[in-house]
């Protein structure tokens, strides 16, 4: 017999009462840790289909999440692009951002994603105002992937990966999967894949940035192109890479 969320029963003996007659508890640590794994996989946008697979769309914020995340940015672009002129293009990007977050009130949806979109763009329209530099409007995104860098990695180390976490919660696996050697070192493998996404991003963007204002609409073009397309794509492939294997089907009570 197993229970809902396919782990094995609990030893009969973990209910017996022991001296003092205080019985064994189990402890509430594993569904503690399984509430906060499906707890942070909600949070970072993962989405299950009716299949029971990761709808990919949804967790990049689907149509309007990823127009929220390029949109601000191309605007930038476009606007600099025609007018040389820092200010108004800075007033333009801010002003498709609150678009987005006055669309969401209407409608009534979560406003965490457009929020944090208009609170990312303001930031990065100061540190272009402040230094007078169009490419510094994309400074913010460098810090914001070696900080995901970082914590990824830390999470390999720790034996915690990230991937295990989000992607465990959609296959119904729970925590399980730590106690499966094999499976640990598919959620890494997944984790890294992820890693590079970030890390391929900073590779390429970077020595754009230090081209200063020639290299600013390449810079944004790579930017716009390796935001949720990217992410989309090395989800993708970390969730293939981590699929369990076929199980062996257990011989029936009559076979034995």
């Amino acid at each position: 017999m197993t229970v809902a969320n396919g782990s094995e029963p609990k030893d009969a003996e973990s209910s017996t009462p022991q001296p003092g007659g205080t019985p064994n508890r189990p402890e509430p640590e594993g569904p503690r840790m399984s509430e906060l794994a499906a707890g942070y996989a909600e949070k970072a946008g993962l989405h299950r289909n009716s299949a029971g697979h990761v709808d990919m769309l949804k967790s990049a914020g689907g149509v309007q999440g990823i127009a929220e995340s390029i949109f601000p940015g191309l605007v930038f672009l476009v606007t600099f692009t025609v007018t040389r002129d820092l200010t108004p293009s800075l007033i333009a990007a801010l002003a498709a951002a609150a678009i987005f977050t006055v669309a969401r009130l209407i409608q009534r949806r979560p406003l965490t994603q457009a929020l944090a979109g208009i609170v990312g763009v303001g930031i990065s329209a100061w540190l272009a105002n402040t230094t007078g530099k169009a490419e510094d409007f994309y400074v913010l995104g460098f810090f914001t992937n070696l900080a995901y860098i970082a914590a990824m990695v830390l999470s390999i180390v720790l034996k915690w990966p990230v991937a295990g976490l989000l992607f465990g919660f959609v296959r119904n696996e729970g925590l399980e999967w730590r106690k499966d050697p094999e499976r640990l070192r598919a959620y890494k493998l997944g984790t890294w894949i992820v890693v590079a996404v970030l890390a391929l991003r900073l590779v390429v963007q970077v020595p754009l940035y230090f081209m200063g204002e020639a290299g600013l609409t390449a810079l944004a073009t790579t930017r716009l192109l390796m935001g949720a397309p990217l992410y989309i794509l090395g989800l993708w492939v970390a969730w293939l890479v981590t699929k369990p294997g076929a199980q062996p089907s257990k011989p029936s009570s009559s076979e034995a």
